[in-house]
């Protein structure tokens, strides 16, 4: 009898002990982080972890990271739905020298929220934020400079979804002639489509300002730039190839293309092209140019002058409805 009671203890003593375990390894829907914060910790808000990548592998797929103070959280690579939010107040610094600043690599479903992020390569980092598998990404209210590749990398494997809100993006492809950007759109994988919206950002002082480039896929791209400003790029404001793509397009609208060191609108490739309206075109080395087949095409209130001599002309002009 004695040995019975005791065998009854072991085992309880072992359910309580995977219990045990099981709640410790659990994941939280919300962690935080602080500059004075552990990775050992669990997280909370009372005991938060120190860097993004600690506190990501203790947050559930769909849950949220919060800054509570302002510090420098680390790059990070993200594999599921997740929120990455530093509310105004406090700045999420992600230094990435001689790296990359944000990775995602998630699962076609997956919804990225990247939000209050000040990702700073240093003149040595890699690229800002570098998509490259998910379903949907938004950044919104971000800075990210400083970088020798590309602020954002937009280069899913199947088709996905990136918006851009409020954000500013310097100071990129610093390093090379390379035809880096901003914002570099390239699905990279068989049919995979790619949508983009680009609204209310800056987007200056790098190699190119915005490329979408179809070489990489014979899906569609597709996008909206609206109410942004692309100035001050060493080539191309904004550019669109065809590539094996069926299909390149970009509408601007309500666009800033100023003071760029090519042109301020360039497309190549039948089936490549831009629709334009309400926008300025000035300042730059040339103004409107396309190529092989390619279309740009105004709606008929853009201003499209002062572009050292070199203004080009939109393809057709259709009027507003």
């Amino acid at each position: 009898m004695r040995m019975f009671h005791r065998l009854i203890l072991l085992i309880a003593i072992g359910f309580g002990i995977a219990g045990f375990s099981s709640m410790a390894s659990a994941q939280a829907s919300r962690t935080y982080v602080s500059g004075v914060g552990d990775d050992a910790n669990p997280c909370s808000r009372t005991a938060p972890c120190k860097t993004f990548a600690g506190a990501i592998s203790k947050t559930a797929a769909n849950g949220e990271i919060n800054c509570l103070d302002t510090a420098g959280f680390g790059t990070v690579t993200i594999t599921k739905s997740m929120t990455i939010k530093c509310d105004k107040g406090t700045v999420g610094g992600v230094l990435s020298s001689a790296t990359t600043g944000v990775t995602i690599n998630a699962a076609a479903t997956d919804t990225i929220y990247l939000i209050g992020l000040d990702i700073n390569g240093t003149l040595s980092g890699i690229q800002g934020i570098r998509f490259l598998a998910g379903g949907t990404l938004i950044v919104d209210d971000c800075d990210i400079r400083n970088v020798t590749q590309n602020g954002i990398l937009f280069a899913p494997s199947s088709s996905a979804t990136l918006h851009v809100i409020n954000s500013r993006i310097s100071t990129t492809g610093v390093t090379t002639d390379t035809p880096y950007a901003g914002i570099y759109i390239r699905p990279s994988g068989g049919t995979a489509a790619a949508k983009v919206t680009v609204n209310d950002t800056l987007i200056t002082n790098g190699n190119y300002g915005i490329i979408a480039d179809g070489t990489g896929t014979t899906g569609k791209i597709t996008g909206l730039i609206r109410n942004s400003n692309v100035s001050g790029n060493l080539a191309n404001g904004i550019t669109t190839s065809i590539g094996s793509a069926s299909g390149t397009t970009l509408t601007i609208d309500s666009v800033g293309i100023f003071g760029n060191g090519n042109n301020g609108l360039a497309s190549s490739g039948v089936n490549a092209g831009m629709l334009v309206k309400n926008s300025a075109i000035t300042g730059n080395q040339g103004g409107v140019f396309t190529t092989a087949g390619s279309v740009i095409v105004s709606y008929g209130n853009n201003s499209l002058n002062g572009n050292n001599g070199n203004d080009g002309a939109f393809t057709s002009v259709i009027a507003l409805k």
